[in-house]
């Protein structure tokens, strides 16, 4: 789930600034061409979109999955006019029902996608991060997403220099994203915000979704 069109979940519509909204939506749709970032599905309850990228690591995954650095997979991405609009008040049980859905349907579309693509039968892991505003709260992301069949790889809280550097533009961003659509859910701790790599392989994916 890319940083940078999954910042975050839309919420009702506030009075945000209309021209760096239209400024942003040129930019976000500027970064899904160059990053290749595509709809695998016409489901209006699909809530992700999709992009083909490499494995920069080696990566194993409990059920025997083993990917080797340069082999590819499936990277999600948040399609964020799908995803279920946050009432004013706050998440409710209502919206989180609407949002699991949305996950749970997109698992789906995206199992039938790539069982109908043989270009692509060597991508054997799906993967996405999941921004998170506290590191405490890395633990909680995984256990939700667990329930799909996802496995965390917490990250290094000693990253490289140009490592810290890329993510602290990608969270500007996300700050004038949340300014220009939800001023009022601007955090202090948005410039600070961490990343929680989940991992589900294709096996898993096919077996629970397919």
């Amino acid at each position: 789930m890319a940083v940078w069109d999954s910042a975050e979940f839309k919420t009702t519509p506030q009075r945000g600034h209309t021209w760096l909204a239209s400024a942003l939506s040129v930019l976000d749709e500027r970064l899904r061409r160059r990053q290749a970032v595509f709809e695998y599905s016409r489901n209006p309850a699909c809530v992700f979109r999709l992009d083909i990228c490499r494995t920069p690591e080696p990566l194993a995954l409990c059920d025997g999955t083993r990917v080797c650095p340069g082999e590819r997979m499936a990277r999600l991405h948040f399609w964020n006019e799908h995803v279920p609009t946050i009432p004013r008040s706050g998440a409710t049980i209502g919206w989180a029902r609407q949002l699991n859905h949305g996950i749970a349907t997109s698992l789906r579309e995206l199992a039938g996608f790539l069982a109908g693509r043989p270009d692509l039968s060597d991508v054997r892991v799906v993967h996405g991060e999941v921004p998170s505003g506290a590191s405490a709260k890395s633990d909680q992301i995984a256990r939700i997403m667990s329930h799909y069949g996802f496995e965390a790889k917490l990250e290094s809280t000693h990253l490289p220099f140009n490592r810290r550097l890329h993510r602290f533009g990608e969270n500007i961003l996300i700050s004038l994203i949340v300014l220009a659509h939800n001023p009022g859910a601007l955090h202090f701790d948005t410039l600070a915000r961490v990343r929680v790599p989940i991992y589900l392989s294709r096996r898993r994916l096919e077996k629970e979704f397919g």
